[in-house]
C-alpha cells in the first residue's frame, strides 16, 4: 500500500449520560452519523436505547471544530418500530446521502423474535428540510433473499460518478464459522439513479480466525483517486471488536487490517473496544466519529486523520 492512515484521537466527545434523556434513549449514543448544518455545526444523530435494550434515533448538535456540544436534544428523531414490523426491535443507522434534493438515511432494522434467533433488514429514512426524520417506505430497501438470506446490516452510499451510486452493506453468510463466530460479510451493490439497486456480490475480503464479523462500513475517496473504508470487525479469536482498514487502488479491495490507523486506548472509555466508525470531511479536514467501550454505552468520540507516505507493502 502507498498510504499509511494514521487517525488522531481528540478524546470523548459525547456521553449519553443526562437526567432529561427520553425512555427511548435511556442509555448509548451508538453509529453517529454526521450531517452538516451550518457553518462549523453538525448535526450528529445516533442510535439509543430504551431498557429493553430497543434502538432509537436520536441526535446531538456538534460544532466539529471547537469540539463542544451545541445543542442536546433530548426527544428522539425516530423510534423503532411496532411488534411485527422489520423495525421493531431496534434502528441502527448507517450513513446519510443525498439524491437530487431529497436525503436520505439507511439503517439496519432489527428483529429479535422471542424464538429465533435476532437478524436484520435494511430500511430508509427520509431527512426532510427540518432536518426531521420520516420511513420512506414500511417495507424494508433490502430485505432477505437469494443473495442475502439470513441477515442485513449497516449500508453506506456513495455517490461516486453523476450517473452512479455505490452502496456497501453487511450481510450474514453463517451465525457460526466454525469458532463460535458469526460470518458476517461486507457486500456491494450499485444504482444509476439512487432508487434501483444491482447487488454485486462480495465486495471486502474476509479471512475466518482473522477478521470475519464485519459492520458499518465507511468510505472515503482519497486524493489519489483510490477509496479508503473503515470499519468493525471482530476476528473469531474471542476479541472485541476493532476498527479495521481496506484500500482499492482500481484493483479491488485490499484488506489493511494493521494499517487502520486506530486501535483501543489504555485506559479509558474505549480501552476495551473501538467500533462503528462514521468518516466525513469538513474544511479540507478528515474527521471519524466512532464508539467505545460496550457498543456505544460510553457514547462517542472523535478523531483526525493523517496519513503518512509508506514503500509499496501488503
Amino acid at each position: 500500500m502507498k498510504r499509511q492512515p494514521i487517525w488522531h484521537k481528540q478524546g470523548l466527545l459525547y456521553s449519553p449520560q443526562h437526567k432529561k434523556r427520553h425512555s427511548k434513549l435511556i442509555s448509548h449514543a451508538a453509529n453517529p452519523l454526521a450531517i452538516h448544518l451550518q457553518d462549523d455545526v453538525f448535526r450528529v444523530f445516533y442510535s439509543g436505547r430504551d431498557l429493553q435494550n430497543r434502538s432509537s434515533v436520536g441526535a446531538v448538535d456538534i460544532d466539529i471544530v471547537r469540539q463542544e456540544v451545541v445543542t442536546d436534544h433530548f426527544e428522539p428523531f425516530f423510534l423503532h418500530g411496532k411488534c411485527g414490523t422489520f423495525y421493531a426491535d431496534g434502528v441502527s443507522i448507517g450513513n446519510h446521502y443525498t439524491v437530487g434534493s431529497k436525503g436520505y438515511i439507511l439503517f439496519m432494522g432489527w428483529q429479535n423474535p422471542p424464538n429465533g434467533h435476532w437478524r436484520g433488514d435494511i430500511g430508509q429514512l427520509i431527512v426532510m428540510p427540518d432536518f426531521s426524520l420520516k420511513l420512506a417506505q414500511s417495507q424494508p430497501l433490502f430485505g432477505s433473499d437469494a443473495v442475502d438470506p439470513i441477515s442485513l446490516s449497516y449500508p453506506w452510499v456513495m455517490h461516486t460518478a453523476p450517473d452512479r451510486y455505490d452502496m456497501w452493506y453487511g450481510s450474514t453468510i453463517s451465525w457460526d464459522g466454525g469458532n463460535g463466530e458469526m460470518v458476517h460479510v461486507i457486500k456491494h451493490a450499485y444504482s444509476t439513479d439512487g432508487h434501483i439497486w444491482c447487488k454485486t456480490g462480495d465486495s471486502v475480503p474476509y479471512m475466518l480466525n482473522s477478521a470475519q464479523a464485519f459492520s458499518r462500513p465507511a468510505v472515503i475517496k482519497h486524493s489519489s483517486g483510490g477509496l479508503d473504508m473503515w470499519f468493525s470487525y471482530r476476528s473469531g479469536q474471542g476479541q472485541r471488536y476493532r476498527i479495521g482498514y481496506a484500500y482499492n487502488d482500481g484493483d479491488g479491495w485490499q484488506l489493511a487490517l494493521k494499517h487502520s490507523g486506530i486501535t483501543v486506548s489504555d485506559t479509558g472509555w474505549d480501552a476495551e473496544m473501538v467500533e462503528y466508525p462514521f468518516v466525513f470531511e469538513h474544511k479540507n479536514t478528515t474527521y471519524m466519529l466512532y464508539n467505545g467501550n460496550g457498543f456505544g454505552l460510553t457514547g462517542f468520540g472523535l478523531a483526525i486523520l493523517d496519513y503518512m507516505s509508506t514503500p509499496e507493502a501488503s
